[in-house]
Formats: C-alpha cells, structure tokens, sequence
C-alpha cells in the first residue's frame, strides 16, 4: 500500500521496522515480521557467543525466506562483548541490513561496507543523526522521547525531533517512540520518515517469547505507566512503571552508585524471573508511551496489516475529504 524508500531499500511490502530488542527479538518474532511484509531484527547481544548468533540466524531462514537484519547495540560495559565476532557472522551468513545502538558505530562499519551491508544507525538527535549520515549510514533510526529504552538526555518528542532529522540529512528516516497504529504511521510520513520503527507494540503479540503476564501488563498499562530511570547516571532509561523501577528511582534519589544500583538494572531479574517466569515487577522492562494504544494481543501478522489498512484509509479518505469540504484551500 506505501512505497517509500524504505520499502524500496529493503525490498520489504511495508515500511515497518521491528526493533532488534534483547531477550525479544528471537527467530520466531524477527521471522513472523518477515513474513509478514515488514522488516525485523534478531538482537545479537541476546546471544552469549557470536556461534550462538549463527545458529539464531539459521533457525530465522528456516521460517522464513524474506529479508530480516540483525540489530547490534553498543553498550558502555565492563566486559565487552565480542563485537568483531558479531560482525563477521552477519557478512559470513549473508545478512543483509545490521541496524546499531547505542554509541558511535564508526568501529563497525568497514566490515560491513566492505560486505555490502546496508547500515541502520538508531540515535535520538539531529546531531547523531548527522554523525550517521556522514560515517556512511544508509538510514537512521530516531528515537522520540516517548520511546521505550534509552530516549537520549535532550528530551524531544517525535513530532518535533522526526521532521527536524528528515529535513538535516539526506538518507531514509524511520521514525521511532509512540508509534503502534495505522495513525502513527500515517503521521510519521506525513512528518517527513520513510517508515516506522516499533517495539513496544510487537512484545504484546502472540509470538514474542514473553511470558502472558507481561503482555497483559502492556496492554493493561497506560500512557502513564512507565517511568525514567538512570537519569542519575546521563543513561536515562523508559521503563514499564514496577517495584524495581519505583526502588531505582528511590535508591538514585538517595544518591546511589552504579555499583548499588547493577543488582536491580542488570537485567538477569528481568529476563529470568520477569520475561520468562511471569513476575511483572522483577527488573526492569523496556517499554513506551505508546502503552497507551496497546489494548490487545494479537498476531504479528494482525498488527501490521491492520496498521498499514488503518495509514491507507487515513491518507486516502479522511484528509482528502477533510481538504475537499474547505473551498478556501487551493490544492
């Protein structure tokens, strides 16, 4: 239904991301939003090892034959995670698009370029995003403050940070933070992206690897229900508003270190206890504003199609017929 230069760029039906999420983005989701006509991520650093990865990836083209990337986030750590290794399993295996996070991606880049790979950097200035555009980035990725996870320290909104990117560079825009509907998408192109990157929304469909409660706890929550964390440590984090994120937020009113603060936002909790095991207020979990639109839990397949069949009618009945009652305009 849209042809945008994302479509085009990745030879996809439509222009829907999914973000690479650690834990979430597995084979069967990254494959269900394949097949489904839109573009997903498995999430590398899900994966201890980069043989690990290779595997994750073979069991991804074992249930589907369309493109899927391969999201590889750049985090400050005391152990760094084995990057090269990463890298050459996506050329080795033929990945097509590697979308990176987090900090400056210059590092990676020669092994992919050289290979081919089309690069998705996500960021959340105009800055970055001039950064990426001039590092050689095919697309950038730009994370409104709405968004779920690290919204960056500047605090802009995707209506105004999206058509402040898509007016400074060049290359595709996907718009990311708020969005999970056919209105989202509709506004995100008429704000200049090329498509929509969503996150949030795809964790409460049938085949994230995400225990019910957790799902049912998006759909129960509202745009009220998440909370910032790390604000302390210049790494603010959106969260699911829980007990951990509530005794983060105390803990770092207290003044507390990044040592007495690792326990409850390492992420082990989370996985273990809260994704897989059902407990909802076991660590943090990544989640966006857009809570506020979830009301259900349906397929992948579902969501997007309903997505792109509520943009179309939007752009092609309701704003038409909205210019075509107003004789004053001249279209």
């Amino acid at each position: 239904m849209f042809t945008t230069r994302i479509t085009e760029l990745f030879g996809i039906e439509h222009p829907i991301v999914q973000g690479g999420m650690q834990w979430v983005a597995t084979a069967e989701l990254t494959a269900a939003v394949a097949n489904a006509g839109a573009l997903g991520f498995l999430a590398a650093l899900s994966h201890d090892t980069p043989e690990d990865l290779r595997g994750e990836i073979r069991r991804c083209r074992q249930l589907t034959d369309r493109p899927f990337g391969v999201n590889v986030t750049l985090l400050p750590t005391l152990r760094e995670p084995d990057y090269p290794g990463y890298l050459a399993v996506c050329t080795e295996e033929g990945i097509p698009v590697v979308e990176t996070a987090g900090q400056n991606p210059e590092p990676l880049l020669p092994p992919l370029q050289e290979a081919g790979v089309k690069v998705i950097h996500k960021c959340t200035s105009v800055r970055h995003a001039l950064k990426a555009e001039g590092l050689g980035c095919d697309v950038v990725s730009i994370d409104g403050f709405e968004c779920a996870g690290h919204p960056g320290e500047d605090d802009i909104t995707s209506l105004i940070l999206v058509p402040r990117v898509a007016d400074a560079v060049d290359i595709p825009v996907l718009a990311s933070g708020g969005f999970g509907d056919g209105r989202g998408l509709g506004a995100a192109l008429a704000l200049g992206a090329d498509g929509i990157n969503m996150g949030t929304r795809f964790v409460a469909t049938r085949e994230a690897p995400v225990h019910d409660n957790v799902k049912q706890a998006l759909v129960d929550a509202s745009e009220l229900d998440t909370r910032l964390v790390l604000r302390s440590l210049r790494n603010t984090l959106r969260v699911l508003n829980n007990a951990t994120a509530a005794k983060v937020s105390d803990m770092e009113a207290g003044g507390a270190s990044i040592a007495e603060l690792a326990p409850l936002v390492s992420g082990a909790g989370s996985k273990e206890h809260g994704l897989e095991g059902g407990d909802v207020h076991a660590g943090l979990f990544a989640a966006g504003q857009v809570t506020g639109l979830i009301h259900d839990i349906p397929s992948v397949a579902e969501v997007i199609q309903r997505i792109v069949t509520e943009a179309a009618a939007i752009a092609g009945g309701r704003l038409p017929g909205l210019l075509s009652r107003n004789p004053h305009i001249d279209v």
